[in-house]
């Protein structure tokens, strides 16, 4: 389990200091690839443990929305990675929510070794959705307010991201009650791990994923079937993906890796 240590911090209500949250994660051996290096979902799985954590002391966190009958929907997210750590290793991860306007709020992360270097950044975007029509709702209506730190780790204005014009690797998965979150829908680290099975089997062998991104347009849930699409992109090193209902052909996510070979991956 990960470490639940939090880093002493002072967390005065409206100080600068309370829009951070610090935690340690120790990467534990079944969180590890074939290499010995954290898979990334391990670390997708982090950043979403400190998200909830810190919203917990906000008073924003999933259970209090739902009093309302409201929850929180992930709609972008971008990780980059410098490094990866090793099975044992200790990560620390700071979080913060960056910026907030009508529909959704940012939250940014930054993911440290040890000794203090930066090994990854990432940024998110969330929405607040009603449980009962489905849709996204105006955040002031909802949620009290907390405070803010502009710092961004990543600038990314979340453009659309491009769809995949062709196939070259597809996969076919049912949707089992593993995947599903709290809110009975695909938590949104499946859809990374259902694109991370279409990269071609050299690719994975040789490279190390230094870059995702995921932008979700729809929910997922238990009994559907999805299909997994990618085809390399013009950018050398770079895979577009789609995730589609097998049922519908409903778009459910559009996704963009980058991978860099393991002699340029400072591993």
């Amino acid at each position: 389990m990960p470490d639940t240590r939090l880093i002493s911090e002072d967390l005065r209500v409206g100080s600068r200091a309370m829009s951070c949250f610090v935690k340690d994660y120790e990467v534990q051996y079944h969180e590890i690839d074939q290499r010995g290096f954290a898979r990334p979902l391990a670390l997708l799985n982090y950043l979403q443990s400190a998200a909830g954590e810190h919203a917990t002391m906000l008073g924003v966190a999933v259970a209090d929305l739902r009093k309302s009958g409201h929850t929180w929907v992930m709609s972008r997210l971008h990780l980059v990675m410098e490094r990866y750590p090793r099975g044992a290793d200790t990560i620390r991860i700071r979080t913060w929510p960056a910026t907030r306007n009508t529909l959704f709020t940012v939250r940014d992360f930054e993911l440290f070794d040890m000794d203090g270097a930066l090994i990854g950044r990432a940024t998110t975007s969330w929405a607040v959705l009603n449980l009962k029509t489905r849709r996204p709702v105006k955040l002031v209506s909802v949620l009290p307010m907390y405070p803010l730190n502009p710092e961004r780790a990543l600038n990314d204005t979340f453009s659309t991201l491009p769809f995949p014009e062709r196939t070259e690797y597809e996969l076919r998965l049912p949707v089992l009650r593993g995947d599903l979150d709290i809110n009975r829908h695909v938590n949104n680290t499946v859809y990374a791990g259902w694109a991370l099975e279409t990269i071609p089997e050299d690719v994975d062998n040789s490279c190390r994923l230094a870059a995702i991104e995921i932008g979700f347009r729809s929910e997922v849930l238990y009994g559907d079937t999805i299909v997994a699409r990618s085809a390399t992109a013009a950018e050398p090193g770079c895979y577009l993906h789609c995730i589609e209902s097998a049922g519908d052909g409903r778009e459910l996510a559009r996704l963009r890796t980058r991978w860099l070979p393991f002699e340029n991956a400072h591993q």
